[in-house]
């Protein structure tokens, strides 16, 4: 007979874990968004076991809590990198050059935009405005601002960040 690989201790820990992080939730109305949130900030993402638990949680349908974690963009379903390369796309990023910088960074990281490096150190992510048009082009790194860059500046600045 086949012994279980599982390592039953770590997921009753994890699973307790939720429950005292979702404690405080039971019984509330309109608190799914921030349960949901808690789900993330536990993880760093929103695994199918996370949704579970909170549909648990709550008494409601996996697809309802999936509804949610999937119409807003502050969710994540899959992991993300350590560093979250932000990448202006606004109006004045884009006429001084956010299209060259995306293309090193895609070329420099090996991954497109939205997506996360094998080793889960970067993830690339596109974004409408950053608000430093005056520094235009721009990109943060977690909440680190960039500006006036050009293509040659991206790879000192990933190497800021090993």
């Amino acid at each position: 007979m086949s012994e279980c690989k599982c390592d039953h201790a770590a997921w009753h820990k994890e699973q307790a874990e939720l429950d005292k992080l979702l404690a405080d939730f039971k019984g509330e109305k309109g608190v799914l968004i921030p349960a949901i949130q808690k789900v993330q900030d536990y993880y760093g993402y929103l695994p199918e076991r996370g949704l579970k638990k909170v549909a648990e949680t709550f008494d409601m349908p996996l697809s309802k809590v999936f509804g949610v974690a999937t119409f807003y963009a502050q969710f994540h379903l899959s992991p993300r990198g350590r560093w979250i390369v932000r990448v202006c796309q606004g109006t004045a990023c884009h006429v001084r050059g956010a299209d060259k910088i995306m293309d090193r960074l895609i070329s420099e990281l090996g991954i497109g935009p939205g997506e996360t490096t094998e080793d889960l150190r970067f993830t690339i992510e596109p974004v409408a405005c950053i608000g430093c048009c005056g520094l235009a082009p721009v990109c943060m790194v977690n909440d680190n601002t960039h500006g006036r860059l050009t293509p040659d500046n991206i790879p000192e600045i990933l190497e800021m960040y090993e």
